[in-house]
């Protein structure tokens, strides 16, 4: 029997997401979610999209290990249990994988060992991957599982684009440079869109707006990330649902000195309750829409603020690759607002940007243009797809030989 199934596992803090595919037609085979890990009320969800059945759990997951045994029994009332003979590899989405990860890895203790010394600059999610690899490891200890980096797509990055203007020294001592992350959703739309123009990715140069309650943009040239929003941390750059992105700073030396805040308090301010949320009491853009059009003026300038940063890299990336043939929106926001969409491309027309409204208020499930006929750059809506990205790269390192 040929191991065609990939299972997917993306380990946060108190969550698992995973999915299981059938290679050989990237159809998914069962989804699901486990929530509130270590809590009373903990919460699994899973579907089966071979029977079209559903079914929730409600009750106690003390932790990971415990999640994914649920998980696990959930596949196998399904008959896609861990232990089937078609499992050809697990694939583990890992947030930070630094400068020594910049493709795929087959997981072992030396793999697992460089994971947990980039903790430092990854605190929140490199923990909960590494804790999910080891369960899942644990589990199924004789299959290959493959590490798949949110950073790996951005290592392309020329130093010019990666260095900060610090002493390189403790640069180096610190592993203190631009990183980048939402790494396997800007390969994908970045590929998906060179598809959407009839293209190879090689031929096309593509600026990514990866935009949900997290957001970051790519500047691709010829299927390589030169430049992305994100740095050392999901922190820098575009303004997000929650986090400040872009900031002097002197802010949190200002804020430590005058303000007398602890650097936990600081930290907290500007990844929990700047962004949206900090500027308007919402991070739910269909909620801050709503707001607007009914008169509120302070999500108004919420929103303007959001634009006026994603505007900024558009322009700026740009500039980075001289020529762009396309603009690609993803991920929820991008997917799914339409007032987004439009306005970051208003005033863009001397740089061959423009949305047809009829065409950008359609709402679709797959990729699809919403530029005029004819526009010198294109402008796409792209739905992203991070678990059949790292599937396809988990298959094309370990399917074949699994």
């Amino acid at each position: 029997m040929s191991r065609t199934r990939v299972l997917v596992l993306n380990s946060g803090s108190s969550s698992v997401k995973y999915q299981l595919l059938d290679m050989r037609d990237s159809s998914r085979l069962a989804v699901g979610l486990v929530e509130r890990i270590g809590e009373q009320t903990s919460r699994l969800k899973h579907s089966c999209r071979t029977t079209g059945g559903t079914r929730e759990l409600n009750g106690p997951i003390a932790d990971h290990e415990a999640a994914l045994k649920t998980v696990a029994q959930e596949l196998a009332k399904d008959g896609l249990g861990l232990d089937s003979p078609e499992l050809a590899a697990i694939g583990h989405r890992v947030v930070h994988g630094g400068m020594f990860f910049t493709e795929p890895t087959v997981i072992d203790d030396e793999v697992l060992a460089e994971i947990e010394r980039l903790i430092p600059v990854a605190p929140l999610h490199n923990p909960a991957n590494l804790t999910g690899i080891r369960t899942a490891r644990a589990l199924r200890p004789d299959l290959p599982q493959v590490a798949v980096f949110d950073t790996a797509f951005h290592t392309t990055m020329p130093e010019s684009a990666a260095r900060y203007a610090i002493d390189p020294k403790i640069a180096d001592r610190h592993r203190i440079r631009r990183y980048g992350f939402h790494g396997t959703s800007h390969a994908y739309v970045s590929r998906e869109t060179a598809r959407l123009l009839g293209k190879a990715p090689e031929e096309v140069n593509v600026i990514v707006l990866h935009l949900g309650n997290g957001a970051s943009a790519s500047a691709v040239a010829g299927g390589k990330c030169v430049d992305t929003s994100m740095g050392l941390t999901p922190l820098e750059g575009l303004v997000m649902g929650t986090r400040s992105g872009d900031l002097d700073p002197a802010v949190i030396f200002h804020l430590a000195r005058v303000g007398g805040m602890s650097m936990d308090e600081i930290d907290t301010l500007l990844n929990k309750r700047s962004g949206l949320f900090g500027l308007c009491g919402d991070n739910d853009m269909r909620e801050i829409r709503r707001r607007i059009d009914a008169g509120d003026e302070e999500a108004g300038l919420a929103f303007d603020i959001y634009i006026h940063r994603l505007k900024k890299y558009i322009g700026a990336y740009y500039a980075v690759l001289g020529r762009v043939d396309a603009v690609a929106f993803t991920a929820g926001v991008g997917e799914n607002a339409a007032p987004v969409r439009e306005a970051a491309v208003a005033g863009l027309e001397g740089l061959g940007l423009a949305v047809d409204p009829e065409r950008n208020a359609v709402r679709a499930d797959g990729a699809r243009l919403i530029s005029p006929t004819g526009a010198r750059v294109a402008v796409a809506v792209v739905p992203t797809d991070e678990e059949l990205e790292i599937a396809t790269q988990t298959y094309a390192l370990v399917g074949n030989n699994s």
